[in-house]
This record gives C-alpha cells, sequence and structure tokens, in this order.
C-alpha cells in the first residue's frame, strides 16, 4: 500500500518548486509504483476536470486524459476559441464560472502570469500543464525517467544544451530540489533569467548545482544530454535568426561522443535536422520516448496526491 502525500490535497501545481524534497519524492515513488502496478486506486472516482488549452497539445492532452481516466474520471478538454482568457471574459470570472462545474482545471496557457491569476481565483486545484515560464509535469516524468536509467538522481550531471526556456526552468528547480548537477549552456541573450536561478538558490542555499555557460564544455561526466527546439510556439517570426543563432548548439553525434555515459533527452515535439539529429534521436542512448511515456505515470500521481479523499 503507497500511501498518498496529503499535504498536497487540494493544492494547486504551478511550479516544481511548489513541493518541498519529501513531498517530491513521494510523488515520484508513486509514479514508479503505479507503472509497477502496484497502486490501482481510483481518486478521482465520480470527478471531472477540466482541460484548458490555448495552445495545441498532443503528449500533454493525451496523457492527462488517459490517466485522468484510469484514476476514475471524466475530462472536458476546451480551446482557445472556447474559453477566451481575458478576452471574451476576465480569467476570474472563467475561473470562478469553471469551479461551478469541475473539480480541477489543467491548464496549457501562453502566459504563466495568466495561470497565476487563474489559480488564484480558482477555489478548486490548477495544474500546469506548459507555460511560457515552466514546464513541471515534463520535468516530473524526467525525473522519473533519469532514475529507471541512471540511478540516484544526486549522482546525475544532466547538461542542458539550448534555449533557456520553460524546461530548462522547471530543470533548474528540480537540480535545487534533488541535488543532481545541472549545466545549461545558452546563447548569450538566451540564458535562463536572473529570477529563476535566484529562487532555485532560495530552495538549497547551501549548494549551488546549477552552472550557466555560453559554450559546449567538456561533457565527459554527464549522464544525460537534454534538448529542446530552439522555436517554441509564438516565437515563428524569430525562427530564422534562432536558427543562425542556435546552429552551434545542435547535438549531434559528435556531441554524444563527447558524453559517452551520457543518455539523450528531448521534451518533445522534436524539429529534426535542428536541435537534434536522426541519429541522436533514434540512437540507442536516445530515451526520449521513455520520457514521453513517463508523462503519464508522473501525473496520475500528481493527480492522485491532489485530488486524494
Amino acid at each position: 500500500m503507497i500511501a498518498p502525500v496529503i499535504s498536497l490535497q487540494g493544492r494547486d501545481f504551478i511550479d516544481l518548486a511548489d513541493l518541498d524534497r519529501a513531498q517530491l519524492r513521494r510523488v515520484l515513488d508513486l509514479a514508479r509504483g503505479i507503472k509497477a502496478g502496484k497502486w490501482a486506486e481510483r481518486p478521482l472516482e465520480g470527478r471531472h476536470i477540466a482541460m484548458l488549452f490555448q495552445k495545441p497539445s498532443h503528449r500533454t492532452r493525451v496523457s492527462f486524459e488517459v490517466g485522468i481516466a484510469r484514476l476514475g474520471g471524466t475530462t472536458t478538454t476546451l480551446t482557445e476559441n472556447d474559453v477566451q482568457l481575458g478576452v471574451r471574459e476576465s480569467i476570474s470570472d472563467a475561473a470562478r464560472v469553471l469551479d461551478r462545474y469541475v473539480d480541477g482545471v489543467v491548464a496549457r496557457l501562453r502566459s504563466h502570469e495568466d495561470l497565476v491569476a487563474l489559480a488564484q481565483a480558482s477555489e478548486k486545484p490548477v495544474i500546469n500543464g506548459l507555460t511560457d515560464r515552466s514546464h513541471p509535469c515534463q520535468v516530473l516524468a524526467d525525473l522519473l525517467t533519469l532514475e529507471e536509467v541512471a540511478g540516484g538522481l544526486q549522482d546525475q550531471h544532466v547538461v542542458y544544451i539550448g534555449d533557456g526556456n520553460n524546461i530548462a526552468t522547471s530543470l533548474i528547480e528540480a537540480s535545487a530540489l534533488t541535488g543532481f548537477r545541472l549545466t545549461v549552456v545558452s546563447p548569450d541573450g538566451y540564458q535562463p533569467a536572473d529570477a529563476v536561478i535566484e529562487r532555485a538558490r532560495s530552495i538549497d542555499s547551501g549548494t549551488d548545482a546549477v552552472t550557466l555557460a555560453d559554450e559546449i564544455m567538456n561533457l565527459d561526466n554527464a549522464t544525460a544530454i537534454y534538448t529542446d527546439v530552439w522555436t517554441s510556439m509564438g516565437q515563428e517570426q524569430e525562427q530564422e535568426s534562432r536558427r543562425r543563432t542556435f546552429t552551434p548548439y545542435q547535438v549531434n553525434q559528435a556531441v554524444m561522443d563527447r558524453a559517452p555515459k551520457a543518455v539523450f533527452m528531448h521534451c518533445l515535439p522534436a524539429h529534426r535536422g535542428e536541435e537534434v539529429t536522426n541519429e541522436v534521436i533514434d540512437g540507442p542512448r536516445s530515451v526520449v520516448f521513455q520520457q514521453a511515456g513517463n508523462r503519464l505515470y508522473a501525473q496520475m500521481a500528481l493527480l492522485a496526491e491532489l485530488f486524494t479523499r
């Protein structure tokens, strides 16, 4: 029997840093138990979750819809045209209406500030399915994957190469919570915001496990090489300039050869031939589809903790 973390019941999940170390550990342990078939409770029985998506979604939508169903719940998926936050109605009005219909909201929004406003106005739990600032559900799955393929998190050295974006933010918070070493390699002008680093340091003032760099350095001790797209949704007008800037940061076989102990990670979707080559993403050290699969179990564990009766 895997007991739930009662302290998460009814809470929002906006960022990884909303959890403390013990709560994160319990979510990961429960995810492993669910994946191994050792936990099959249905804490969402009779409950309904709204899926509010301003951006197209594949992994986030399917993994949440399947996970909620396996936990006994049902879903309604709303696109940007259905609920025009801040346009057709205010964010607070939309939140107060949803409170009267559903038991929680999974929101994939453009603006992190809008997500925070939604959570503040809602009496029901709000879960971050992705914003421009962070992608905590993805990194929950990444942590589960790292433990499966490379052992204890404190022994890991993850090297993230690319834009200091929402994935980088959540990896930085994860590093502060778990103690794995993280190197973020980004071109000048695209590194994580100072506020992200400062929040991580406030989580763990005793160590400084995050290193920022603007060129790919020594990779001998890396246990994972992680990258993401150079141009995210909403940045299409910057595509050509970003391609020129990020070309030296492509993860290709030469990079992986410099990291002989490392697996390759990517949150997907991948722009093959840009941030990663086919031989790497399809190679024997790639765990990208294991990461994608673990979205299901990590999110089921999170939902179970938030909605335990």
